[in-house]
């Protein structure tokens, strides 16, 4: 079974931390580079951050670069999102997903992706 499961997501204030989980069955995970994508009401998705396979390489858009932190653990199959000074402009749902082989790590835009979780929603007050 392929599958990709996000959580940790809630509600904080502006300003407060919260760190999001993607827990993922090896098909879903295993040599994948992975990316966190998120999408706010009546906006398209946009990338927020990308790790490969290793860990060695990371990307961020510019809009949070700073402030998330994205790393993996592929002993446990899993990708976490740690987000701080949290903003009423990072409220959305946030989505993991396994980047398609041969996709060329790219912030500016959404790469091509294999497997998508079903998103787990952070509401960010101000």
């Amino acid at each position: 079974q392929v599958q990709l499961v996000e959580s940790g997501g809630g509600l904080v204030q502006t300003g407060g931390s919260l760190r999001v989980s993607c827990a993922a069955s090896e098909r879903a995970f295993k040599y994948y580079a992975m990316d966190w994508i998120r999408q706010a009401p009546g906006k398209e998705r946009e990338f927020v951050a990308g790790i490969s396979w290793s860990g060695s390489i990371t990307s961020y858009a510019d809009s949070v670069k700073g402030r998330f932190t994205i790393s993996r653990d592929n002993a446990k199959k899993a990708v976490y999102l740690q987000m701080n000074s949290l903003k009423p402009e990072d409220t959305a749902v946030y989505y993991c997903a396994s980047v398609s082989p041969g996709t060329k790590m790219d912030a500016s835009k959404l790469a091509e992706y294999d497997y998508w979780g079903q998103g787990t929603q952070v509401t960010v007050s101000s």
